[in-house]
């Protein structure tokens, strides 16, 4: 597939002169994302600066019938951001503008292409917190987490990123704009058209801005690592931590073979003295320092800690975290994993993560499994590891036998096969497992009417 010539003649006449790149080194960087399974080929990358821009730009590839790939950060594992068979990439890179906090209403508008982490620095000198947080943070952009409603570290205090937004504006594949809910709290006049986009990877709309939901920074947060014998201790330890005294921000659990890789990569430091099979991270918001010692002294006392650490310094607190946040980069950088991102109900984890071990002994004797994720909110990140002795070849083909049985698994505990990855072209056909055939048919049906030519982020969810 190639984009048609006149296309690119249209664009050249329309649109400023830097607006359209066909650069080799553009196309390989523009054509994929973290996944880096399928070979980039796009056509063309575009770069607009502006709403108006991206209107014009999709109603001349709407009467070319030309697809079009809507990108952001490019930091999803589902590879939702794709560009494998000529399509033009829409790239929101250059659209980062970020206005003026309201501070009475305590939101933030800002276009699409703004990084993540930049829209924290922005409202924090005001106190003031956009809580969507995960370790991409300083490469994903907004629209990406919108389209993506990207979870991350903090939704079990905070929920999923499609909680802090208000409003969008959105282009629809025709070009026509939309202007959903503004800054409003409430507005209830019938569908919330806003929530379609949401979630929804680029394949019904393009979002160019968005009017975030703020909060206010927590007065005090404090972090902790505790090393913990098994599976089974770090769900007794979650249940504890849920009735600690203090708001429970964030549960992390890693392993030691996630640990290892983490040490291996970046040079890091266990801080803990006691060598440990299981790592716990805990933040913990608004919690007064003697019921805090009080709390961890009765955790070890209880053996449902076999060591723990509390940060002393923000700096300190950064070196927990960085801890976990590094773990999904330093297993790539130190193998080849096969990631699976998968969602339990927090009531059925228990159950589930008994079955899971055993599924793990079944279908990858010896192999190393590094095991990490939000336990809080239910979401584990099961990341198998090539061995030296398997082509990659003979070692996607064994993985993609056994993600079935796992995503059987997954649908027996009533889970979800991605918890925050999304579906892209990764997932698509293990989609079943966790939509209906009449949830299918639906969402096959707004894909119709929103976009009825297919040109939109085409073959990513659906087909």
């Amino acid at each position: 597939m190639s984009l048609p010539a006149e296309l690119l003649a249209e664009i050249e006449r329309a649109f400023p002169a830097d607006f359209l790149s066909v650069e080799p080194a553009d196309l390989a960087a523009y054509g994929r994302d973290w996944t880096r399974i399928h070979p980039p080929a796009p056509g063309a990358i575009a770069f607009p600066r502006t709403t108006d821009e991206v209107s014009r730009l999709l109603a001349l590839c709407a009467r070319h019938r030309a697809p079009v790939v809507p990108s952001g950060g490019r930091t999803g594992l589902a590879a939702g951001a794709v560009a494998a068979r000529g399509e033009l990439v829409l790239s929101m890179g250059r659209m980062r503008r970020m206005d003026p906090v309201d501070e009475d209403g305590l939101t933030v508008r800002v276009q699409a292409g703004a990084v993540t982490e930049a829209v924290h620095h922005h409202v924090r000198p005001l106190g003031l917190s956009w809580p969507v947080d995960f370790a991409s943070k300083g490469s994903s952009q907004v629209g990406g987490n919108i389209a993506t409603n990207a979870g991350g570290v903090r939704v079990i205090r905070y929920g999923l990123t499609r909680q802090w937004v208000l409003g969008l504006e959105v282009v629809l594949a025709s070009g026509a704009v939309l202007e959903l809910n503004g800054a409003l709290e409430k507005n209830n006049t019938g569908f919330d058209l806003r929530q379609l986009f949401i979630g929804s990877e680029g394949t019904l709309g393009v979002i160019t801005e968005a009017t975030l939901k703020l909060a206010r920074l927590p007065t005090r947060t404090d972090v902790f690592l505790f090393a913990v014998p098994d599976l089974a201790g770090v769900l007794r330890l979650f249940r504890a931590a849920r009735r600690g005294p203090f708001a429970l921000a964030a549960f992390e659990l890693f392993t030691d073979r996630c640990l290892a890789r983490v040490q291996r990569h970046r040079s890091l430091r266990n801080p803990l003295g006691t060598p440990a099979t299981h790592y716990v991270l805990v933040e913990a918001e608004a919690g007064e320092p003697d019921a805090l010692e009080a709390w961890v002294a009765s955790l070890l006392e209880e053996g449902l800690a076999t060591d723990g650490t509390l940060a002393q310094s923000a700096a300190q607190a950064a070196e927990l975290w960085a801890l976990r946040e590094g773990i999904s980069e330093s297993l790539t950088a130190t193998g080849f994993p096969h990631k699976n991102d998968i969602a339990l109900p927090v009531a059925g984890l228990e159950a589930f993560c008994g079955e899971l071990e055993a599924e793990f002994g079944r279908e990858y004797p010896g192999w190393e499994i590094c095991l990490f994720g939000h336990i809080g909110d239910g979401n584990l990140h099961v990341n198998v590891m090539k061995p030296d002795d398997l082509t990659i070849e003979a070692f996607k083909d064994r993985t993609a036998a056994a993600d079935r049985h796992l995503f059987a698994l997954v649908r027996r505990h009533r889970g979800s096969i991605s918890a925050e990855h999304g579906i892209g072209l990764l997932k698509k056909p293990y989609l079943a497992y966790s939509r209906a055939p009449e949830e299918l048919t639906l969402l096959r049906a707004i894909k119709q009417t929103l976009d009825p030519l297919g040109i939109l982020n085409p073959g990513k969810i659906l087909d």
